[in-house]
């Protein structure tokens, strides 16, 4: 849970003075979240560890920089979707085209709820599912990681990825979307059984 505004401004005032508590308050409470979207987006734990050390060196570094117009979450993530982009483009096969993709419509349409809740939850579905998740461009990727993963909100989605609160709706859309269509040839088979 994060902090309240003046427990967070508390917070900040103690990462101002070096206070390595506030610190590792802060490393506790983001970085398996910044870990999370890194592995996502960069599909190499290594880098994603990389991340994480490059957000929180520079959260020491900059923290007197610290506007307080965003909470300090959000700023933590936004450092972070910065670090793996800039990853993301020294890829020689790196494909970021966040360009509209015509409309999605699934050429396929499956009634999930024909299909085993057991199914659904179990590890082999989950390892579909992750493997769904990595093949959707980067864009689709970040967005549905930060909305439907780590459950942020809209409004604090867009401010870390610097797009407005209705591009992040459409590119959530069209990441479900793109689920439901990569998944759908796997749980077809048990829905008709």
């Amino acid at each position: 849970m994060p902090p309240s505004a003046s427990d967070e401004q508390a917070l900040i005032a103690a990462l101002k003075r070096r206070d390595p508590a506030a610190l590792a308050t802060l490393f506790e409470q983001y970085a398996d979240k910044i870990y999370r979207l890194a592995a996502g987006l960069l599909r190499d734990e290594v880098q994603a560890d990389g991340v994480v050390q490059n957000t929180f060196l520079a959260l020491i570094e900059k923290i007197d920089t610290f506007e307080g117009r965003a909470n300090v979450g959000t700023w933590l993530y936004r450092v972070g979707y910065n670090e793996c982009m800039m990853r993301l483009r020294r890829r020689p096969d790196a494909d970021l085209d966040d360009g509209d993709d015509a409309d999605l419509m699934p050429a396929s349409f499956t009634d999930w709820s024909a299909v085993p809740d057991a199914l659904i939850s179990s590890a082999e579905a989950t390892a579909e599912m992750e493997r769904a998740i990595a093949s959707l461009k980067p864009d689709l990727r970040v967005v549905f990681t930060l909305r439907d993963i780590e459950d942020l909100s809209t409004a604090e989605t867009a401010h870390i990825l610097g797009i407005s609160e209705a591009l992040v709706k459409v590119r959530l859309h069209r990441a479900r979307l793109a689920l439901r269509e990569k998944l759908a040839a796997y749980f077809d088979e048990f829905a008709r059984a």
